[in-house]
């Protein structure tokens, strides 16, 4: 090819192009990086870029949604299942479509996932303006609501010129794919540049394949945290998120028993070791285990592995923190790597645990501690049968809810949830099966997540057996992507658990203020017949869903059993009790109760607080 050769493309055009070219290589299989693009098209996209996926709509499928947030969430669940392997576009229309997708982002930028963001934008020119949908700042013409996205991107651009994606494109393509500074990228596209032409060079759309970096240590860290664990007498694991997008599960599962040192997981990282593993402790922080949070109230050096230690997992920096065990930060991002005084190893999960079997030798644990583990980790697990077996309860308890789902999905189900209480104990008490098999948004904490999660993770792992766990309130907020999964054939099985209300919140406010206020239907304002008796497997048939009611955990057991020979998304609804949680584990959480109150139970409660908040480091 003539280094001169050029194609005269849209930019449109260009972009779904050099989308389209980009390739990367799983299990040895060259595959696209791209996974598809979703597409609501209005008036600022449907000339554009849907003249473009049209075109290239074999190199890259074009899918359908029902909701711009909803399909983000998919994309982003695409990832996440793929482990940041593989991802997604998605593109809307201006104003309303773009804003729909910000929520979506902070969920892809909270939890480092790649994403790529196409929203439509106003004219370049500004000749027309206002158009429609465009939301004018007096004193900032080049101000559009796309402007929103900054806070929520890890690269930001508005594209003006044709010609500025030969410069932006590669940057954006980087950023996904960096392991540090993952994250969505946004590149609002203005609609009359969108159709605009310009001659691109052709190698620019040659096929590219692309590789994430894994990268290697500093020695002088790496000397420095195989001494600080060399002293250790009582050492444990944070396994975070990062342990599973490095691909370091083997690595960790020897790293472990070699040494005898515990794992503990965080949300992000649950899965990183199967749960039958002998040094998987479980869950820690504040919806930890008992076994991972005593342990880590006694340990000397924790070693946090690819986690960004937020305040679930810290117990609001009161858990272990107080204690001042020494902290050793493993992870490719020196942000997180540095975070609450740690010293740092910087470097990916499988090169920095590879590297540490070497350094360490035949050092291990003391031979106390690894029977502390056995036993606590032998404790915990008694607990997690007990709670999760069925007591019979026509209103059961989440934890017997995701007792039966963990039964039904065995070695091959994937488990999605999202926000409220059921992640909680969904990190206490479900039993993984390794990488892939748990798959649960609490970076965010986004309600709305579960349902579109699930078709991302099925788009993502077809083989897999999808469960959503989704309780009455998210379901109601953003339900329209299960449309989306029957008409695109990837079957979920959902189990909708209506405790009427917003349970987890109901039980935090009477954690913190001692009242049921507008949280539960009953506690709310309604007309005095009561809120309605929302018949969700009504509305689930409407949708194209296969569903039904069941009553307890017998009868959702059964209708697992039937779910499963179902050819189309199936929803189950089983009504549930808001109160009932599990009260072993557990850690404080710092929630700020209101320091004078004419409420005694308020007083009372703001006591306890302030003999939390001691703890705090």
């Amino acid at each position: 090819m003539n280094a001169q050769d050029t194609i005269r493309l849209t930019m449109a055009q260009a972009l779904v192009r050099y989308l389209a070219a980009q390739q990367t290589e799983i299990d040895g299989q060259r595959v696209p990086l791209f996974g598809g693009c979703f597409a609501i098209f209005g008036h600022g996209n449907v000339a554009g870029m849907g003249e473009a996926l049209y075109t290239h709509r074999d190199a890259l499928p074009t899918y359908r949604a029902h909701n711009e947030q909803g399909m983000t969430h998919a994309a982003t669940a695409f990832a996440r299942q793929t482990q940041r392997r593989r991802m997604m576009a998605c593109t809307t229309s201006i104003g309303p479509g773009a804003l729909n997708m910000v929520t979506a982002a902070g969920v892809a930028h909270a939890n480092r996932l790649p994403v790529l963001l196409l929203p439509g934008d106003t004219f370049a020119t500004r000749k027309p303006d206002p158009v429609l949908q465009q939301v004018e700042h007096y004193g900032a013409p080049s101000t559009t609501v796309n402007d929103a996205f900054a806070p929520v991107s890890r690269y930001f651009d508005r594209i003006t010129r044709p010609e500025q994606l030969l410069a932006s494109l590669p940057v954006a393509i980087d950023t996904l794919l960096d392991p540090a500074d993952c994250g969505p990228v946004t590149l609002a596209l203005p609609q009359d540049v969108q159709a605009e032409a310009w001659d691109f060079p052709a190698s620019f759309f040659e096929p590219r394949m692309r590789r994430i970096r894994r990268p290697g240590l500093d020695e002088v860290e790496l000397a420095a945290a195989i001494k600080t664990i060399e002293q250790a007498k009582k050492p444990l694991i944070i396994a975070g998120g990062g342990v599973l997008y490095a691909g370091a599960s083997e690595q960790l599962g020897r790293f472990a028993e070699k040494h005898g040192v515990p794992v503990a997981e965080t949300q992000a990282g649950k899965g990183s070791l199967r749960a039958d593993h002998p040094n998987n402790v479980g869950s820690i922080g504040v919806t930890g285990g008992t076994a991972a949070n005593t342990l880590a109230e006694d340990a000397d050096v924790i070693i946090a592995l690819g986690t960004r230690l937020q305040d679930f997992t810290t117990g609001s920096r009161a858990l272990y923190m107080d204690h001042g065990p020494t902290l050793v930060g493993v992870n490719v991002a020196r942000f997180d790597a540095v975070k609450h005084g740690g010293q740092s190893l910087i470097g990916d999960a499988a090169v920095a645990l590879e590297a540490l079997i070497g350094g360490l030798s035949d050092w291990q644990s003391d031979e106390a501690w690894q029977s502390r583990l056995a036993e606590e980790r032998s404790a915990w697990l008694d607990i997690v049968a007990r709670v999760t077996a069925n007591d019979g309860s026509d209103y059961p308890a989440d934890s017997q809810v995701l007792g039966a789902v963990n039964r039904a999905a065995g070695e091959n189900g994937t488990v999605v949830c999202a926000a409220g209480g059921l992640p909680g104990e969904l990190h206490k008490n479900y039993r993984s099966t390794g990488p892939g098999s748990y798959h649960v948004e609490y970076g965010f904490s986004a309600m709305g997540y579960e349902l579109a999660g699930g078709l991302g993770a099925k788009m993502a792992a077809p083989e897999r057996d999808v469960y959503v766990m989704v309780g009455d309130g998210s379901y109601m907020m953003l339900n329209s992507e299960l449309a989306t999964s029957v008409m695109l054939g990837r079957k979920l099985i959902v189990v909708l658990l209506d405790n009427r209300g917003y349970g987890c919140i109901h039980r935090l406010q009477g954690a913190t203020v001692g009242v049921e206020f507008n949280n539960l239907f009953e506690g709310c304002d309604t007309v005095a017949a009561g809120a309605p008796a929302i018949d969700f497997a009504a509305h689930a048939k409407a949708l194209g869903c296969e569903a039904e009611w069941v009553d307890g955990i017998a009868g959702l057991e059964a209708a697992c059993e039937r779910a499963r020979d179902n050819d189309c998304t199936t929803v189950i609804a089983l009504k549930t009790d808001p109160d009932k949680e599990t009260a072993e584990g557990g850690a404080w959480w710092d929630v700020p109760v209101a320091e004078v109150s004419s409420r005694e139970a308020v007083v009372e409660r703001r006591a306890g607080y302030d003999q939390s908040k001691r703890r705090q480091r």
